[in-house]
């Protein structure tokens, strides 16, 4: 079962995308702060980071360089309603992350993790 690590500080937010990505069959775990985040990747190898941007202690931009560090395969999607900062060169964002903005179904959230892990 493909493992997706979630980090995403609205609550609501959260459990809406782990029931989403768990009924189309992941494997998910789920935080609500990227610190807390990076320090379950130190401890097991995921297949997708999934998370948003602007949080609490640890930015999504800094979670995602940090698990690229640690596994340069592992597959980085924001989801986000700050697309443009994700995009900008300087932020230091992975080069291959995704970004899925806010609001968005959660059907095509779905379709989208399926595509970026068929890649």
């Amino acid at each position: 079962m493909t493992k997706i690590l979630l980090a995403e500080d609205d609550n609501d937010m959260r459990k809406f995308l782990v029931r989403a990505l768990q009924n189309a069959g992941f494997d998910v775990a789920s935080f609500d702060n990227g610190r807390s985040a990076y320090h379950r990747l130190r401890e097991e190898p995921f297949e997708l980071l999934l998370t948003d941007i602007v949080m609490p202690e640890m930015d999504g931009i800094e979670l995602a360089r940090r698990a690229t560090e640690l596994d340069p395969d592992i597959k980085v999607m924001f989801i986000t309603g700050f697309a443009a900062v994700a995009l900008n060169p300087e932020s230091n964002a992975p080069k291959d992350a995704r970004v899925l903005s806010k609001p968005f179904h959660l059907k095509d959230l779905v379709n989208e993790v399926k595509r970026m892990l068929a890649a």
